[in-house]
Protein backbone atom coordinates (compact mmCIF):
# COMPACT_ATOMS: atom_id res chain seq x y z
CA UNK A 1 0.00 0.00 0.00
CA UNK A 2 1.51 3.65 -0.39
CA UNK A 3 1.97 5.76 2.16
CA UNK A 4 1.68 8.61 0.75
CA UNK A 5 -0.39 10.60 -2.02
CA UNK A 6 0.95 12.71 -5.10
CA UNK A 7 1.99 16.26 -4.41
CA UNK A 8 0.11 17.45 -6.98
CA UNK A 9 -3.01 15.86 -5.53
CA UNK A 10 -2.09 17.33 -2.16
CA UNK A 11 -1.85 20.93 -3.32
CA UNK A 12 -5.46 19.97 -4.88
CA UNK A 13 -7.18 19.22 -2.02
CA UNK A 14 -5.92 21.60 -0.10
CA UNK A 15 -7.12 24.23 -2.95
CA UNK A 16 -10.57 22.61 -2.56
CA UNK A 17 -10.81 22.83 0.73
CA UNK A 18 -10.12 26.32 0.96
CA UNK A 19 -13.15 27.21 -1.15
CA UNK A 20 -15.29 29.65 0.31
CA UNK A 21 -18.35 26.81 0.87
CA UNK A 22 -20.60 25.97 3.91
CA UNK A 23 -18.27 22.92 4.44
CA UNK A 24 -19.62 22.49 8.19
CA UNK A 25 -22.90 21.09 6.53
CA UNK A 26 -20.93 18.19 6.24
CA UNK A 27 -19.63 17.95 10.22
CA UNK A 28 -21.11 14.96 11.30
CA UNK A 29 -23.15 13.87 8.20
CA UNK A 30 -23.30 10.47 6.56
CA UNK A 31 -22.47 10.97 2.69
CA UNK A 32 -23.49 8.31 0.01
CA UNK A 33 -21.26 8.41 -3.22
CA UNK A 34 -21.73 5.99 -6.13
CA UNK A 35 -19.82 5.11 -8.86
CA UNK A 36 -17.07 6.25 -6.00
CA UNK A 37 -13.75 5.27 -7.20
CA UNK A 38 -14.67 6.70 -10.97
CA UNK A 39 -12.44 9.40 -12.21
CA UNK A 40 -15.06 12.79 -10.66
CA UNK A 41 -16.75 11.42 -7.65
CA UNK A 42 -12.73 9.96 -6.45
CA UNK A 43 -11.77 13.71 -5.69
CA UNK A 44 -15.23 14.58 -4.04
CA UNK A 45 -14.30 11.18 -1.37
CA UNK A 46 -11.05 12.62 -1.12
CA UNK A 47 -11.94 15.77 -0.43
CA UNK A 48 -14.21 14.58 2.34
CA UNK A 49 -11.93 12.45 3.83
CA UNK A 50 -9.68 15.56 4.04
CA UNK A 51 -12.00 17.85 5.64
CA UNK A 52 -12.77 15.38 7.98
CA UNK A 53 -8.76 15.49 8.82
CA UNK A 54 -8.23 19.36 8.66
CA UNK A 55 -11.59 21.58 9.24
CA UNK A 56 -14.65 19.44 10.60
CA UNK A 57 -15.32 19.40 14.05
CA UNK A 58 -17.10 16.22 13.40
CA UNK A 59 -15.80 13.99 10.78
CA UNK A 60 -18.27 12.81 7.97
CA UNK A 61 -19.10 9.07 7.60
CA UNK A 62 -18.17 8.57 3.79
CA UNK A 63 -19.91 5.47 2.02
CA UNK A 64 -18.39 4.85 -0.88
CA UNK A 65 -20.25 2.58 -3.04
CA UNK A 66 -18.55 0.97 -6.17
CA UNK A 67 -18.96 -1.81 -8.29
CA UNK A 68 -15.36 -3.21 -8.44
CA UNK A 69 -14.20 -3.24 -4.65
CA UNK A 70 -10.93 -4.48 -5.69
CA UNK A 71 -10.70 -0.97 -8.42
CA UNK A 72 -11.95 0.98 -5.39
CA UNK A 73 -9.25 -0.73 -3.01
CA UNK A 74 -6.49 0.48 -5.18
CA UNK A 75 -7.90 4.13 -5.80
CA UNK A 76 -8.63 4.70 -1.56
CA UNK A 77 -5.11 2.81 -0.88
CA UNK A 78 -4.55 5.79 1.35
CA UNK A 79 -7.24 5.97 3.59
CA UNK A 80 -8.58 1.95 4.00
CA UNK A 81 -7.43 2.18 7.17
CA UNK A 82 -9.57 4.95 8.16
CA UNK A 83 -12.93 4.86 9.88
CA UNK A 84 -14.49 7.38 8.56
CA UNK A 85 -14.75 5.64 5.16
CA UNK A 86 -16.60 2.31 4.35
CA UNK A 87 -16.81 1.15 0.84
CA UNK A 88 -19.58 -1.18 -0.51
CA UNK A 89 -19.92 -2.87 -3.42
CA UNK A 90 -23.29 -2.79 -5.23
CA UNK A 91 -24.85 -2.08 -8.23
CA UNK A 92 -26.43 0.89 -8.33
CA UNK A 93 -28.97 -0.75 -10.69
CA UNK A 94 -30.28 -2.46 -7.96
CA UNK A 95 -32.39 -1.84 -5.17
CA UNK A 96 -30.56 -0.31 -2.66
CA UNK A 97 -28.53 -2.14 0.54
CA UNK A 98 -27.33 0.63 2.42
CA UNK A 99 -29.72 0.58 5.98
CA UNK A 100 -28.79 3.59 7.11
CA UNK A 101 -30.21 7.51 6.76
CA UNK A 102 -28.32 9.18 4.27
CA UNK A 103 -27.73 13.38 4.64
CA UNK A 104 -26.41 13.86 1.46
CA UNK A 105 -25.87 11.34 -1.78
CA UNK A 106 -23.99 12.23 -4.78
CA UNK A 107 -24.56 9.92 -7.49
CA UNK A 108 -21.98 9.69 -10.31
CA UNK A 109 -22.11 6.28 -10.86
CA UNK A 110 -21.88 5.75 -14.85
CA UNK A 111 -20.48 4.51 -17.51
CA UNK A 112 -19.16 8.01 -19.36
CA UNK A 113 -16.41 6.39 -22.20
CA UNK A 114 -17.59 6.25 -25.68
CA UNK A 115 -16.14 2.72 -25.85
CA UNK A 116 -19.01 1.24 -23.52
CA UNK A 117 -22.04 2.80 -25.57
CA UNK A 118 -21.47 0.29 -28.26
CA UNK A 119 -20.26 -2.73 -26.32
CA UNK A 120 -22.87 -2.03 -23.18
CA UNK A 121 -25.34 0.47 -23.88
CA UNK A 122 -27.82 -0.82 -21.36
CA UNK A 123 -24.98 -0.73 -18.52
CA UNK A 124 -24.48 2.60 -19.66
CA UNK A 125 -28.11 3.83 -19.46
CA UNK A 126 -29.09 1.74 -16.09
CA UNK A 127 -27.37 3.46 -13.40
CA UNK A 128 -29.02 6.86 -14.83
CA UNK A 129 -32.04 5.69 -15.02
CA UNK A 130 -33.06 2.70 -12.27
CA UNK A 131 -29.95 3.93 -10.17
CA UNK A 132 -31.28 7.72 -9.97
CA UNK A 133 -34.81 5.72 -9.04
CA UNK A 134 -33.36 3.96 -5.74
CA UNK A 135 -31.35 6.77 -4.97
CA UNK A 136 -34.11 9.27 -5.36
CA UNK A 137 -36.53 6.91 -3.25
CA UNK A 138 -33.31 6.26 -0.54
CA UNK A 139 -33.26 10.25 -0.50
CA UNK A 140 -36.97 10.35 0.32
CA UNK A 141 -36.66 8.36 3.27
CA UNK A 142 -33.99 9.87 4.82
CA UNK A 143 -35.21 13.33 4.79
CA UNK A 144 -31.87 13.87 2.43
CA UNK A 145 -30.38 17.00 2.96
CA UNK A 146 -29.06 17.57 -0.32
CA UNK A 147 -28.36 15.34 -3.55
CA UNK A 148 -26.24 15.65 -6.40
CA UNK A 149 -26.88 14.12 -9.69
CA UNK A 150 -23.93 13.71 -11.97
CA UNK A 151 -25.21 14.63 -15.77
CA UNK A 152 -23.57 15.54 -18.46
CA UNK A 153 -23.02 18.37 -21.44
CA UNK A 154 -23.58 15.64 -24.01
CA UNK A 155 -27.71 16.50 -22.38
CA UNK A 156 -27.46 19.23 -25.19
CA UNK A 157 -27.24 17.06 -28.44
CA UNK A 158 -26.75 18.24 -31.61
CA UNK A 159 -27.34 22.08 -31.79
CA UNK A 160 -28.44 24.30 -34.63
CA UNK A 161 -25.26 26.41 -36.39
CA UNK A 162 -25.17 29.91 -34.82
CA UNK A 163 -26.19 28.79 -31.07
CA UNK A 164 -23.68 30.03 -29.75
CA UNK A 165 -22.70 29.84 -26.05
CA UNK A 166 -24.58 26.80 -24.07
CA UNK A 167 -26.22 27.77 -21.38
CA UNK A 168 -28.56 25.24 -18.97
CA UNK A 169 -31.79 26.55 -21.11
CA UNK A 170 -30.59 25.53 -24.17
CA UNK A 171 -32.05 22.67 -25.99
CA UNK A 172 -30.71 20.32 -29.01
CA UNK A 173 -31.45 17.29 -30.78
CA UNK A 174 -30.84 13.58 -30.14
CA UNK A 175 -31.71 10.61 -31.94
CA UNK A 176 -33.08 7.93 -29.33
CA UNK A 177 -32.41 5.19 -31.56
CA UNK A 178 -28.71 6.00 -32.38
CA UNK A 179 -27.23 3.89 -29.79
CA UNK A 180 -24.83 6.43 -28.74
CA UNK A 181 -28.01 8.03 -27.31
CA UNK A 182 -27.91 5.34 -24.60
CA UNK A 183 -25.90 7.87 -22.53
CA UNK A 184 -27.01 11.05 -23.82
CA UNK A 185 -30.61 10.22 -23.37
CA UNK A 186 -30.42 8.30 -19.87
CA UNK A 187 -28.84 11.60 -18.52
CA UNK A 188 -31.82 13.78 -19.49
CA UNK A 189 -33.98 11.57 -17.79
CA UNK A 190 -32.00 11.40 -14.67
CA UNK A 191 -32.25 14.82 -14.20
CA UNK A 192 -36.25 14.97 -15.60
CA UNK A 193 -36.67 12.48 -12.37
CA UNK A 194 -34.35 14.94 -10.09
CA UNK A 195 -37.02 17.90 -11.04
CA UNK A 196 -39.80 15.28 -10.35
CA UNK A 197 -38.86 13.96 -6.95
CA UNK A 198 -38.14 17.87 -5.90
CA UNK A 199 -41.30 19.42 -7.22
CA UNK A 200 -43.56 16.56 -5.87
CA UNK A 201 -41.45 14.88 -2.77
CA UNK A 202 -39.45 18.58 -1.63
CA UNK A 203 -36.05 16.56 -2.22
CA UNK A 204 -33.26 19.06 -2.31
CA UNK A 205 -31.87 17.54 -5.54
CA UNK A 206 -29.17 19.46 -8.06
CA UNK A 207 -27.82 18.39 -11.42
CA UNK A 208 -24.24 19.07 -11.93
CA UNK A 209 -23.84 18.77 -16.04
CA UNK A 210 -19.55 19.06 -16.49
CA UNK A 211 -18.54 19.09 -20.05
CA UNK A 212 -14.76 17.43 -20.75
CA UNK A 213 -12.67 16.97 -17.24
CA UNK A 214 -9.30 16.24 -17.09
CA UNK A 215 -6.99 15.86 -14.29
CA UNK A 216 -5.20 13.52 -11.95
CA UNK A 217 -6.97 9.67 -11.64
CA UNK A 218 -8.18 9.77 -15.06
CA UNK A 219 -7.93 6.44 -16.49
CA UNK A 220 -5.54 7.11 -19.67
CA UNK A 221 -7.35 3.93 -21.76
CA UNK A 222 -10.74 4.76 -21.47
CA UNK A 223 -11.04 5.90 -25.30
CA UNK A 224 -11.30 10.00 -24.14
CA UNK A 225 -9.11 12.27 -26.29
CA UNK A 226 -7.39 14.02 -23.66
CA UNK A 227 -6.90 10.58 -21.90
CA UNK A 228 -5.07 9.73 -25.02
CA UNK A 229 -2.97 12.74 -25.40
CA UNK A 230 -1.60 12.26 -21.90
CA UNK A 231 -0.78 8.99 -22.24
CA UNK A 232 0.95 9.91 -25.38
CA UNK A 233 2.91 12.26 -23.71
CA UNK A 234 3.73 9.93 -20.96
CA UNK A 235 5.13 7.61 -23.55
CA UNK A 236 7.31 10.24 -24.84
CA UNK A 237 5.34 10.92 -28.20
CA UNK A 238 4.11 11.91 -30.50
CA UNK A 239 0.49 12.61 -29.88
CA UNK A 240 -1.80 10.69 -32.22
CA UNK A 241 -4.48 12.44 -33.55
CA UNK A 242 -7.81 10.09 -34.54
CA UNK A 243 -9.54 12.65 -36.41
CA UNK A 244 -9.65 15.54 -38.22
CA UNK A 245 -9.49 17.35 -35.02
CA UNK A 246 -12.20 20.28 -36.43
CA UNK A 247 -14.39 18.99 -33.10
CA UNK A 248 -13.91 21.65 -30.35
CA UNK A 249 -14.45 20.81 -26.68
CA UNK A 250 -14.08 23.18 -23.12
CA UNK A 251 -11.62 21.22 -21.08
CA UNK A 252 -11.86 21.57 -17.42
CA UNK A 253 -9.54 21.14 -14.50
CA UNK A 254 -9.83 18.30 -11.93
CA UNK A 255 -9.45 20.61 -9.20
CA UNK A 256 -11.37 23.25 -10.51
CA UNK A 257 -14.77 21.25 -11.44
CA UNK A 258 -14.58 19.48 -7.76
CA UNK A 259 -14.85 22.82 -6.71
CA UNK A 260 -17.94 23.19 -8.55
CA UNK A 261 -19.63 20.37 -7.77
CA UNK A 262 -19.39 20.85 -3.91
CA UNK A 263 -20.85 24.55 -4.85
CA UNK A 264 -24.10 23.25 -6.53
CA UNK A 265 -24.39 20.04 -3.91
CA UNK A 266 -23.93 23.13 -1.44
CA UNK A 267 -25.50 26.43 -2.67
CA UNK A 268 -27.62 25.13 -5.69
CA UNK A 269 -31.15 25.45 -6.14
CA UNK A 270 -33.99 22.56 -5.64
CA UNK A 271 -34.37 21.18 -8.88
CA UNK A 272 -31.80 23.21 -11.08
CA UNK A 273 -29.12 22.53 -13.44
CA UNK A 274 -25.55 23.60 -13.64
CA UNK A 275 -22.75 24.04 -16.18
CA UNK A 276 -19.42 22.88 -14.64
CA UNK A 277 -16.85 23.26 -17.24
CA UNK A 278 -14.26 26.03 -18.28
CA UNK A 279 -14.99 28.26 -21.16
CA UNK A 280 -11.68 29.42 -21.18
CA UNK A 281 -10.34 26.18 -21.66
CA UNK A 282 -12.15 26.21 -24.94
CA UNK A 283 -10.39 24.59 -28.33
CA UNK A 284 -10.58 22.15 -31.14
CA UNK A 285 -8.92 18.85 -30.65
CA UNK A 286 -6.37 19.47 -32.96
CA UNK A 287 -5.44 22.85 -31.34
CA UNK A 288 -5.09 20.84 -28.12
CA UNK A 289 -2.85 18.36 -29.83
CA UNK A 290 -0.84 21.19 -30.94
CA UNK A 291 -0.69 23.31 -27.52
CA UNK A 292 0.10 20.03 -25.60
CA UNK A 293 2.73 19.36 -28.12
CA UNK A 294 4.58 22.37 -27.83
CA UNK A 295 4.09 22.77 -24.19
CA UNK A 296 5.98 19.07 -24.16
CA UNK A 297 8.26 18.66 -26.81
CA UNK A 298 6.83 16.41 -29.19
CA UNK A 299 5.28 16.32 -32.38
CA UNK A 300 1.79 15.36 -33.65
CA UNK A 301 0.89 12.28 -35.86
CA UNK A 302 -2.55 11.73 -37.68
CA UNK A 303 -4.08 8.62 -38.08
CA UNK A 304 -7.30 6.77 -39.28
CA UNK A 305 -8.83 5.41 -35.96
CA UNK A 306 -9.01 2.00 -36.19
CA UNK A 307 -11.07 1.08 -33.16
CA UNK A 308 -14.01 -0.09 -34.20
CA UNK A 309 -16.10 -0.11 -30.97
CA UNK A 310 -15.01 3.80 -30.48
CA UNK A 311 -18.23 5.56 -31.21
CA UNK A 312 -17.65 9.14 -31.87
CA UNK A 313 -19.79 12.37 -31.15
CA UNK A 314 -22.01 14.16 -33.80
CA UNK A 315 -21.46 17.41 -31.50
CA UNK A 316 -19.18 19.44 -33.01
CA UNK A 317 -19.12 22.09 -30.71
CA UNK A 318 -19.54 22.49 -26.78
CA UNK A 319 -19.07 25.80 -25.78
CA UNK A 320 -20.51 26.19 -22.13
CA UNK A 321 -21.84 29.74 -20.65
CA UNK A 322 -20.90 29.12 -16.85
CA UNK A 323 -22.80 32.64 -15.55
CA UNK A 324 -25.41 29.94 -13.67
CA UNK A 325 -23.09 28.90 -11.50
CA UNK A 326 -20.78 31.85 -11.62
CA UNK A 327 -23.66 33.14 -9.63
CA UNK A 328 -22.96 30.32 -6.61
CA UNK A 329 -19.72 31.76 -6.56
CA UNK A 330 -17.80 29.31 -8.33
CA UNK A 331 -15.46 30.07 -11.38
CA UNK A 332 -12.88 28.17 -12.82
CA UNK A 333 -8.77 29.06 -12.34
CA UNK A 334 -6.97 26.80 -14.50
CA UNK A 335 -5.76 27.20 -17.91
CA UNK A 336 -4.57 24.12 -20.34
CA UNK A 337 -1.49 24.39 -20.20
CA UNK A 338 -1.46 25.23 -16.67
CA UNK A 339 -3.97 21.93 -16.12
CA UNK A 340 -2.23 19.23 -18.20
CA UNK A 341 1.12 20.09 -16.91
CA UNK A 342 -0.61 19.14 -13.38
CA UNK A 343 -1.98 16.57 -14.92
CA UNK A 344 1.05 14.75 -16.76
CA UNK A 345 3.11 15.32 -13.31
CA UNK A 346 0.51 13.55 -11.26
CA UNK A 347 1.52 10.65 -13.19
CA UNK A 348 5.05 10.44 -12.86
Amino acid sequence: MQTSRHPIVEQDLAAIANAPLPWDAFSGATVLATGAAGFLPAYMVETLLHLNRTRLDKPAKVIALVRNEERARERFAHYLDRPDLQVVAQDVSQPLSIGEPLDFIIHAASQASPVFYRTDPVGTLSPNVLGTHHLLTAAHASKSRGFLFFSSGEIYGILPPGTGDIAEHTGGWLDPTDLRSCYGESKRMGETMCVAWARQFGIPTRIARPFHTYGPGMRLDDGRVFADFVRDILAGGPIVLNSDGQARRSFCYLADATIGFFTVLLKGGAGEAYNIANPGGECSIAELADRLAAAHGLSVERRARTDASYMPSPILSTKPDIAKAKSLGWEPRHGIEEGFSRTVRSYR
